[in-house]
């Protein structure tokens, strides 16, 4: 039987009833005898191969000139000692087909998962050999995995940037505008999804030079940035991307969030952009009271203030600006606000929700942060630029890229040391900044090389639970969750502050963040965090649970010696390296116990969820079956302890109304939520099983 049939057997049940989990395993297998171990190029020696791969313009000799042949051979040879297996078809497959290396003509294979572990390593550790084996270890063990950026181009010679995700402001002028659409191209091309602000551009209608009623508003600039990302991709292998986000106190707010409805004309209509909606505190009071809300125009608030739309504190200033009658405004039913953002919601899944005041009341750093990017968990303080009319930079500003890689929760509570496994991931990340060179978008530069910022993310929470016997969002698992995030980011910003001392360093503007004045450190440090449930005690025995004296000395060392890294964490959806970690995405519930995915040509795949078996489906609940509430309250225990955000995904049953949707979005931000990703409806077809197995998003 081929390894597609094989897999396939997991959507049937065996004689006795059971899902037929070995048979998968038996397609991983065969999947290599079949196909890969055939088309596979030949080398004799490692030497042989590493010369022919570098002669043909297939890995970069730069990356080589860091080590000695013999540690390169050393390093292959350890990585191959952990007889790495992957536990999935799927897995294997993905892997294949959207990481190895291939020949030009893309017929053959040209490496295997440990050459892959082993270039990544060489790359990021910049001919630190320690560094270099730790990454391995912590790689090919599945602790920690690069995100796809970096673990498909680190090494090769034809590749595109190792960043996840850039965020760039647009300003109300048309050089800010021309100089987005050429930053959309150009890292479109590099790879990374890219997300625009769009809320200091002047509504429609808004005066140009005093002419009234001239501004087309966002939509027509919407429009151009759909058409850049769809041009432009990375050498085939990753298509552009991109996000807009928009104030919803911006008089063309229900313009923008019209373009997403099933019936909007075409010259309206946005089919690949994504968006999302900034929503102060401000706007929920107003709803609560049954209130108006007034949108502000951007063109009169700057003009007012002196600076952009975006960087006013609306919740602070509403009522000042109600009261300006040099400020235009209109105003709707701040109900009748959040009817229309369920109903988009519901029927693109659209648009991604960022609060505001949560956000900023929550951010360490010195600034506003104004927006979030493609997948709602980067949440960073930018600077506009200004431009001659040439499009050269007058002032060059401060925008955001990030560098993401997750750690998986399941063997990093395994590997028994959660510190060294977190220290070798933020160093790895480090490293993809450090090495970042956009000088195409040099506001993108400069941010970099300023902040110096990472995303440590999560996944396979769900699958840990499940393993250990624990229902997703049960006490024992908030319980967890919590102790487990409160480790980390004590590690995480141990090993900023440990490359800040060593490299004499710091982020710019470290000196005016909360980190350096001791803020950020008193929740720690004036209250015990430990467990309060005897399951998270027992499941934390053997590892070193950060104490309120550990949380006094590290506040002191970060006092002296700074940190490197502006920000450390953020938890993004984790799509394909689950996949080829065994994992399950994010830390969100699973969507089904057999997940479907449609692969080109091979067609439906199935993937088992992680560590499941015939005796422990009952802690293999799905996320409609869950309910928001117990996501958003595990996300809720995640969040205090993450600087950035985390890819929150909302599961609503096929019963749900627009009504659930607005109390779901309520009860997240009552809870602290920062941001909301996508709203997913559970599809049924007529006979009453589910379209394509269980992630159908209205999309």
């Amino acid at each position: 039987m081929g390894y597609h049939e094989l897999n396939a057997l997991l959507n049937l049940y065996d004689e006795q009833g059971n899902i037929q989990f070995d048979a998968d395993r038996q397609a991983a297998r065969q999947y290599f005898l079949q196909h890969i171990n055939n088309n596979t190029v030949f080398f004799h020696d490692l030497e042989e191969k590493l010369e022919y791969l570098v002669q043909h313009q297939y890995y970069e000799q730069e990356v080589f000139d860091q080590y000695s042949l013999d540690f390169v051979k050393e390093l292959s040879k350890f990585a191959y000692s952990f007889k790495f297996r992957f536990p999935t078809f799927l897995g294997a497959f993905k892997f294949y087909t959207s990481y190895a290396l291939k020949t030009f003509d893309g017929q053959r294979y040209l490496e295997r998962f440990e050459d892959r572990v082993v270039m990544v390593a060489l790359l990021l550790a910049e001919g630190n050999e320690e560094l270099a084996k730790e990454i391995v270890k912590e790689v090919i063990s599945g602790r920690f995995q690069p995100a796809t950026p970096t673990f498909l181009n680190a090494g090769k010679k034809q590749r595109g940037e190792l960043v996840s995700c850039f965020l760039l402001r647009i300003e109300d002028n048309m050089e800010s505008i021309g100089r987005s659409i050429n930053s959309a191209l150009q890292l479109s091309k590099r790879g990374g999804g890219v997300a625009f602000a769009l809320t200091n551009l002047r509504e429609a209608g808004a005066p140009i030079k005093k002419i009234e009623n001239q501004s087309s508003g966002v939509i027509p600039v919407m429009k151009l940035l759909e058409d850049s990302f769809s041009y432009a991709n990375q050498l085939g292998a990753r298509q552009g991307a991109g996000a807009v986000y928009l104030h919803a106190h911006h008089p063309d707010i229900y313009s923008f969030l019209d373009t997403k409805r099933e019936n909007a004309d075409e010259k309206i209509r946005i089919k690949t952009l994504s968006l999302g909606v900034v929503i102060p505190d401000i706007t929920f009071e107003l709803a609560k009271r049954n209130e108006d809300m007034y949108l502000f125009s951007p063109y009169d608030v700057e003009r007012i203030y002196g600076v952009p739309f975006s960087d006013i504190n609306v919740s602070e200033k509403y009522y000042e600006m109600v009261d300006d009658a040099r400020i235009k405004k209109t105003k709707i039913n701040a109900r009748e606000f959040f009817t229309t953002l369920a109903e988009i919601q519901f029927e693109s899944g659209y648009p991604y929700v960022m609060f505001e005041d949560t956000v900023n009341k929550a951010n360490p750093i010195e600034g506003k942060v104004i927006m979030s990017n493609l997948c709602s968990e980067i949440l960073q303080v930018s600077e506009p630029s200004k431009y001659h009319p040439d499009l050269g930079y007058e002032t060059i500003g401060k925008d955001i890229s990030c560098n993401l890689g997750s750690l998986n929760i399941a063997l990093t509570m395994d590997g028994g040391d959660i510190g060294k496994t977190v220290n070798a991931a933020i160093r790895s990340l480090t490293s993809v900044s450090d090495q970042s060179d956009i000088r195409s978008v040099p506001s993108i530069e400069r941010g970099n090389s300023m902040s110096h910022a990472v995303g440590l993310g999560q996944m396979n929470l769900h699958g840990f639970l499940a393993r250990e016997l624990i229902y997703y969002g049960s006490e024992e698992a908030l319980d967890f969750t919590n102790i487990y995030f409160y480790t980390v980011t004590y590690h995480a910003i141990q090993a900023s502050m440990e490359i800040a001392r060593e490299r004499g360093e710091t982020f710019a503007g470290f000196e005016n963040s909360d980190y350096a004045n001791g803020a950020y450190f008193t929740k720690y440090i004036e209250k015990e965090w430990k467990p309060e449930t005897a399951r998270t005690a027992e499941l934390f025995e053997g590892h070193h649970i950060p104490t309120q004296e550990d949380w006094k000395k590290l506040a002191a060392d970060v006092a002296e010696h700074g940190m490197y890294n502006q920000n450390l964490q953020a938890v993004p959806p984790t799509g394909s390296i689950s996949y080829i970690n065994g994992s399950t995405s994010s830390i969100h519930p699973i969507a089904s116990k057999i997940e479907i995915r449609k692969e080109g040509k091979l067609g439906r795949v199935y993937y088992p969820a992680p560590f499941m078996n015939n005796e422990n489906l009952d802690y293999y609940q799905d996320a409609y079956e869950i309910g928001y509430e117990k996501i958003i309250d595990t996300y809720a225990v995640a969040t205090q302890h993450v600087d950035q955000g985390l890819s929150l995904t909302l599961f609503f049953k096929d019963t749900a109304t627009t009504r659930d949707v607005n109390k779901a979005q309520i009860y997240a931000w009552r809870k602290g939520i920062k941001t909301i990703y996508y709203s997913r409806i559970r599809q049924l077809a007529l006979e009453g099983t589910e379209v394509e197995g269980c992630v159908s998003c209205m999309l």
